[in-house]
């Protein structure tokens, strides 16, 4: 049996992030991947210069026609960026009951630009999050689901990560990308306690897409049959081998893409 991932996501028309960044996951880990688009962005490596929503009835089409006829294992969703868009993914979601929804609450591209409407953030609370498997916030995101100011401490990542849980997911992963020090550390925070997940950070500014990536390989993960500790533990060592191998890329004049197909060349 073929393994197959979806994502529901917007396209970044430079390559690096969304869409784009999904499927090269897929491929990457060996696992077909399927696409439902919410939005065209015109991006690069500097910013977002535009955005063109799809409406809500052609987001609905999309998803009918790939799970009417595709065995989809896990779903990614990625950006939502109108209340339209999140009641016809709910929809969807709630129509077809993949096994597997994994949600990055995508608010701010890498370049600062914002993507998700505060009018759809509640909607995002209320309305998606209850369907995730895991979400994937990373210390920013997380604060502003809350309502909060961004988590200083650990023990303080935890207590956010605990109030997102109450929300609905089974499982919430803080990433911390975002933070400082020597470590990259992300903490899974599920119904048995907080595991924490560290790596070495690195110092490069070619990081654009990498919350889409590392959301893409657990759901390709969780696709294949792995069980979420598993998944989330291979994507992370998977996106920190990506990241540091994303400087053999010149790719634009700003926050460049990782390097997806890294075991490749």
């Amino acid at each position: 049996m073929t393994p197959i991932a979806l994502t529901i996501a917007g396209s970044d028309s430079s390559g690096g992030a969304g869409i784009q960044a999904d499927l090269k996951t897929f491929a990457a880990l060996g696992v077909y991947g399927a696409s439902v688009i919410t939005a065209l962005t015109a991006q690069n490596t500097a910013g977002v210069s535009g955005i063109h929503q799809v409406p809500g009835e052609f987001i609905t089409a999309q998803i009918d026609a790939v799970f009417s006829d595709l065995d989809v294992g896990a779903v990614k969703i990625g950006m939502v960026a109108q209340p339209a868009s999140i009641d016809a993914i709910v929809a969807g979601i709630t129509r077809w009951s993949p096994k597997h929804v994994v949600l990055d609450p995508v608010m701010v591209a890498t370049s600062g630009d914002r993507l998700l409407a505060a009018d759809a953030v509640e909607a995002l609370r209320k309305k998606l999050i209850p369907l995730a498997a895991v979400i994937t916030p990373n210390l920013p995101e997380a604060a502003a689901l809350l309502d909060e100011p961004v988590a200083a401490s650990e023990a303080a990542v935890a207590d956010q990560g605990k109030r997102l849980l109450a929300m609905g997911c089974r499982a919430v992963l803080i990433k911390g990308g975002h933070g400082q020090g020597a470590e990259s550390v992300d903490y899974l925070i599920d119904a048995n306690g907080t595991i924490v997940l560290a790596a070495p950070r690195v110092a490069t500014r070619n990081t654009h897409g990498t919350g889409c990536s590392l959301s893409s390989a657990i759901a390709a993960g969780l696709a294949k049959g792995e069980a979420m500790e598993t998944a989330i533990r291979n994507a992370k060592a998977w996106i920190s081998a990506a990241i540091a191998a994303a400087d053999r890329f010149s790719v634009g004049r700003g926050h460049g893409p990782v390097h997806h197909f890294h075991k490749y060349y």
